[in-house]
């Protein structure tokens, strides 16, 4: 007969496993390692895991060895945004449950307390992808007044970006708004004859916004065979790319600077 405690605790394993993996999900894991830290978790909880990672849903099925009972979970992807701070924790989590045996309510303790982290503050990361973007304009041969001017657009770009996802804008507005804004402002370089390399300057503007990291998940994916998820965040870069180019085309089309 089966043990109502140990069903109810089984079903909460499943509960608070998919979580974790829909956070980790959202917040810019491939899915081999969100396949990895569960699967580690679940065995430091003495329980069989099997999970089925889809584009925007993710299932957890548990079950104990003896197989006598089995519970299943499935949860939305969060929709936090790529957090690389939020990744890295929710990674360490994962060992602290496999390394130190820590229990599921310890564990979905600190769960809770990594989901109520506070991100990065948006004006020191405003600062430091301004200046990146810049050290990008540097390293593909641009002079310092391309530098000023890159870094700048990318200032007015991104600032735009933040309030325009904050007041809950479509994402893919928004990098085309953005990358319209960027590309306009760094066309100055051109019109006012700015320095000796003013097409750097234009091209390295709307760097900040190329969605690098689908990219790379997406190819990460396709080698561990996750077919739908790698082809899912290849066309939302794809898409991404695309909404840049047309921002970037728009505000050189209506300064009449020529193309080629």
């Amino acid at each position: 007969m089966n043990n109502p405690e140990d069903s109810s605790v089984l079903q909460e394993t499943a509960a608070f496993l998919a979580e974790y993996a829909s956070l980790l999900s959202g917040c810019g894991a491939t899915c081999i390692r969100i396949e990895k830290n569960t699967r580690r978790m679940a065995e430091a909880f003495g329980v069989n895991l099997d999970i089925f990672i889809m584009p925007a849903h993710v299932t957890v099925s548990v079950w104990k060895t003896d197989r006598s009972q089995a519970k299943m979970a499935q949860r939305k992807t969060a929709s936090c945004g790529i957090s690389f701070d939020q990744n890295t924790r929710l990674s360490q989590l994962s060992w602290e449950v496999a390394d130190n045996s820590l229990g599921l309510p310890a564990a979905v303790g600190r769960f809770e307390s990594i989901k109520t982290t506070k991100p990065t503050g948006k004006w020191e990361v405003l600062i430091l992808t301004s200046f990146a973007n810049a050290a990008f304009c540097r390293l593909f041969g641009g002079d310092w007044f391309a530098m000023l001017i890159v870094f700048v657009s990318t200032l007015a770009g991104y600032r735009l970006k933040q309030i325009m996802l904050e007041d809950g804008r479509d994402v893919r507005l928004t990098v085309l708004c953005a990358s319209f804004f960027s590309a306009s402002i760094s066309a100055g370089g051109h019109i006012f004859h700015i320095g000796s390399t003013p097409e750097l300057a234009l091209g390295t503007s709307v760097l900040y916004l190329i969605p690098g990291v689908p990219y790379i998940n997406s190819v990460s994916d396709m080698i561990y065979r996750h077919y739908l998820c790698a082809f899912s965040r290849f066309l939302d870069a794809v898409v991404l790319t695309v909404c840049l180019s047309a921002g970037l085309c728009a505000g050189m089309l209506i300064l009449g600077l020529k193309w080629f």
